[in-house]
């Protein structure tokens, strides 16, 4: 996939450009939907297919609170590569851009460097300033300007509208089973390992790797959930801990995870973490023995777990977006 992370960037016409617009967080299965159209047509034609996003996400940039990111930007990209797309065009979103009108955004992104020659949003979708360029606007600029709009519908699963508002909702709440079925994939966090206190090993027994928690990345329900790691290309079973460690009185939040079956030194090395389950919620022990037995429970519960999806998470592993 070929990457242009400013449109300025963009100095030849794509054959055949078949665009979709879009914040894309968490790349959920609606998302999903409107990629793989944009692939079908851009196949028709033996054309381009084209997605073009936005950094950072507009609401980090207009809402004081900002936004609590699904994905960040890389995995965004990793995700988008993923599903088939030829070109990604990542638009730097600041407060000049959003006054931007839609007209001129049809007229300078779309029609002169892209060279758009079909256009496929999501039903709800609107940009601009104001969100001018909602659906009726951007049907009347297609019949005006000569490019195709086609609106992909609200997509369901189970009777549960897939969006981004309602994965966030499952992941804040500690449904990750539900997260999944909307995302078509684990909820996943990713980072850099640190060097935490080393209790786990010392003093606990159970080694941890702690992973940094940016500000904006969506932090789950606080809790003990069963886990997938992937490092190195492969992939462990484990439980991961999110919270703030009463047990020791600190009050910095920490993801914490213990890899089973894993001795190697992985300190300042990238890891992914796949959250399959809630177990429990954080506790304070009254020391350190309690807390060890108390995840010496976990870990058997979470091997039981991991041993009923023996099949699906090795799939899991395999597949494309877990490299």
């Amino acid at each position: 996939m070929e990457i242009f992370r400013e449109v300025e960037a963009i100095k030849n016409s794509f054959p055949y450009a078949c665009v979709t617009i879009g914040n894309f967080d968490g790349v959920h299965l609606g998302h999903q939907m409107l990629f793989a159209e944009v692939v079908q047509k851009a196949y028709r034609h033996h054309g381009t297919s084209v997605a073009v996003t936005f950094d950072p996400h507009p609401l980090q940039v207009l809402r004081p609170e900002g936004i609590k990111l699904i994905s960040n930007c890389a995995q965004k990209i990793e995700l988008i590569g993923h599903a088939g797309i030829d070109v990604l065009v990542i638009v730097p979103f600041t407060l000049q851009f959003a006054a931007t009108p839609a007209v001129h955004f049809v007229d300078e992104i779309l029609k002169k460097r892209i060279k758009v020659q079909e256009l496929v949003v999501g039903y709800d979708y609107a940009f601009g300033k104001g969100r001018a360029g909602d659906i009726n606007f951007l049907q009347k600029q297609g019949q005006e300007k000569g490019f195709a709009v086609t609106v992909v519908e609200a997509h369901y699963e189970n009777e549960m509208l897939v969006s981004s508002t309602k994965v966030r909702e499952m992941i804040v709440a500690g449904r990750m089973e539900e997260a999944k079925k909307l995302l078509g994939r684990f909820y996943q966090i990713r980072g850099e390992v640190q060097i935490g206190k080393q209790r786990g090993s010392k003093e606990i027994g159970f080694p941890t790797a702690n992973l940094h928690l940016e500000p904006e990345d969506l932090i789950p329900r606080i809790g003990v959930y069963v886990s997938q790691v992937i490092c190195d290309g492969k992939c462990y079973g484990g439980v991961l801990n999110i919270g703030y460690n009463p047990t020791f009185g600190e009050e910095k939040l920490v993801a914490e995870t213990h890899i089973f079956d894993f001795n190697q030194d992985i300190y300042g090395k990238p890891i992914k973490v796949n959250l399959l389950q809630f177990l429990r919620g954080e506790q304070k022990f009254s020391g350190v023995q309690e807390l060890a037995a108390q995840i010496g429970r976990d870990v058997v519960q979470a091997k039981q777990v991991l041993a009923a999806q023996q099949n699906e998470l090795a799939l899991s592993c395999e597949e494309k977006f877990n490299s």
